[in-house]
């Protein structure tokens, strides 16, 4: 039986995994601190490590992270939070086993075709590649810790923030009429389930120990959709018949990376996971 300490419980991909804990059998204790009780973005490890031995967790598991900002914000929301736990956890809880989400944006461009894997040279060109990547990178140098970093494609489903492409083109088809305005929508992404990623995250707290050269983990469907294609999904799902413009700017972070796919065969290997929920399922339950 495992006491598991959740943070980020009441985000996009937090609140899923908190659900899957709270119903999972090898869960004796399920602890969600909220940031009005420890903000790790101000936190010392000190004082995650006071936490940390009250509760006596077997596994930490850590949902926080940011999305947009300032290149300060997203280092501090990213890696910052990570080295943090990190110095924590091996202080304090160091048999516990710690799970970080990353990004794929921490692959960077890639060639047409290929399949992102982990052991790939990363190469991101966005602040909040960089800073997840710093992240993963603390993770692989944590030699004295039990950590995984799972790196999150494109996660869609309920729950789904204006953050991502496909949240933001479900609030403009709830108020649209005639038509709505996006960006170029012609870049091949690799949507994921929230579901699915929540249940991933699930099996990296509890798989056995991986090698130290099989610490990141890709987390996606394996499969790349047109952007515009699954914006169509939506549409469909929503009754919209209207005119879908290309017309708005273009994100740097979309210009900059025009294709990822995931190759998932250490997901398979390291955590006996694989993906389940179709993007078809996943655009009905974001509507």
């Amino acid at each position: 039986m495992s006491t598991v300490l959740l943070f980020g419980s009441t985000g996009f991909l937090g609140s899923q995994v908190r659900d899957l804990l709270a119903g999972d059998p090898r869960v004796s204790f399920l602890l969600c601190p909220r940031r009005v009780d420890l903000d790790l973005l101000a936190a010392t490890p000190g004082d995650v490590a006071e936490l940390l031995r009250e509760v006596r967790p077997t596994v930490v598991l850590n949902c926080v992270g940011r999305m947009s900002g300032g290149y300060d914000e997203l280092l501090r929301g990213n890696a910052g939070v990570t080295a943090v736990l990190l110095e924590a956890v091996a202080a304090a809880a160091p048999s516990a086993r710690f799970v970080r989400l990353g990004s794929a944006a921490e692959y960077g461009p890639v060639p047409h075709g290929h399949d992102q894997r982990e052991s790939d040279q990363a190469r991101p060109t966005s602040p909040y590649g960089i800073s997840h990547l710093a992240g993963t990178l603390l993770v692989e140098q944590a030699h004295e810790v039990d950590a995984l970093s799972l790196r999150i494609f494109n996660p869609v489903g309920p729950g789904i923030s204006a953050d991502n492409v496909l949240g933001r083109a479900r609030d403009l088809l709830k108020t649209a009429s005639g038509h709505i305005d996006m960006g170029p929508l012609g870049a091949m992404r690799d949507f994921v389930d929230v579901r699915d990623v929540a249940d991933a995250v699930v099996r990296a707290a509890f798989a056995p120990a991986p090698a130290l050269d099989e610490r990141v983990v890709n987390v996606g469907s394996g499969q790349a959709v047109a952007v515009r294609d699954a914006v169509a999904l939506l549409a469909a799902e929503s009754g919209f018949t209207g005119e879908i413009r290309e017309s708005a700017g273009e994100s740097a972070k979309s210009r900059a990376v025009s294709w990822s796919r995931a190759d998932l065969a250490r997901a398979r290997k390291v955590l006996g996971w694989r993906p389940r929920v179709p993007l078809a399922d996943s655009v009905k339950a974001m509507w």
